[in-house]
């Protein structure tokens, strides 16, 4: 290689390491479109400055939010077959799992840690979006059932976090069975008198929606997330009528009756504090 092409190659890399600390020191607003600075953003519990757009967050970003300081442990992953059906469309599925998975630094699309909020003890699941969608397959049915099974054990509130396009597509009829067995996890949960307590993101879609997303004793929405089963143009084609503004989204289903609250993300942990209270005090003074 000729001296030309190794300044000419030391002059890109030295661009590109600049480009990058320029991406790290801004984020575009999805709400708003405006740049916020990386730091005021992260700050801000990821909620914009500006306009109160709540941006997408991963598990363990939540769950520091959430949890009190040094108080959580992360859950196991369970162990599941990663490609039952052998599924091939663009690419092979297995080699999708592997692309979200260095993406994402996760073994899949859940979750689960156990810990304490304002003092009180809960286990919690949060699904994570950039995780091939947030959908469900086997591995998030599982992660499910393990999270409940945990809270049971602690006899504590299992709450989950929801954000997902619905159920994984490559997993075929087992990503479907799924919704029967979070339905069952979940009674078992009410069996042992432990509350399921929802938190519905940005979005919440699909099969998890017509499951355990919608099965809580309290559901509880982040400002203005997408919440729904079938997309707005589906089901305006398939009635013939215009939707109206705001349909799908958390305040329009709160103003409808479908959720319990809409709680900004600042408020969240005291909203949870006190949900676990109201819900755990006559099972305590028992």
């Amino acid at each position: 290689m000729s001296w030309i092409s190794n300044v000419r190659n030391a002059l890109s890399f030295g661009s590109r390491k600049e480009d990058t600390s320029e991406e790290n020191l801004w984020h575009k607003c999805k709400g708003c479109g405006q740049m916020v600075f990386s730091k005021e953003l992260e700050e801000n519990l990821y909620v914009c400055p500006k306009c109160d757009h709540h941006e997408r967050i991963g598990p363990k970003v939540r769950f520091g939010q959430i949890f009190d300081v040094g108080s959580f442990t992360e859950l196991p992953a369970p162990r599941v077959p990663e490609d039952p059906l052998k599924f091939r469309d663009s690419k092979r599925y297995t080699d999708r799992i592997k692309t979200a998975r260095t993406a994402t630094m996760e073994n899949d699309a859940l979750l689960n840690a156990r810990g304490t909020i304002d003092g009180k003890s809960a286990v919690v699941g949060v699904q994570d979006f950039a995780f091939m969608g947030g959908s469900m397959g086997l591995a998030v049915g599982e992660a499910f059932v393990r999270g409940v099974e945990a809270a049971i054990a602690d006899r504590c509130p299992y709450i989950i976090f929801t954000a997902a396009g619905g159920a994984r597509m490559q997993e075929g009829i087992l990503s479907l069975m799924q919704m029967p067995r979070s339905t069952v996890a979940i009674q078992m949960l009410h069996d042992a008198g432990l509350p399921y307590i929802v938190v519905l993101t940005d979005p919440t879609t699909g099969g998890v929606t017509a499951s355990y997303a919608m099965l809580g004793d309290i559901q509880i929405s982040e400002p203005n997330a997408l919440i729904g089963f079938a997309g707005q143009r589906v089901i305006e084609s398939t009635i013939r009528e215009k939707l109206p503004e705001g349909f799908q989204r958390a305040e329009y289903l709160l103003a409808h009756g479908m959720i319990d609250m809409v709680t900004h993300r600042k408020a969240m942990k005291a909203q949870l504090a006190t949900v676990i209270d109201y819900l755990t005090a006559e099972r305590e003074a028992a």
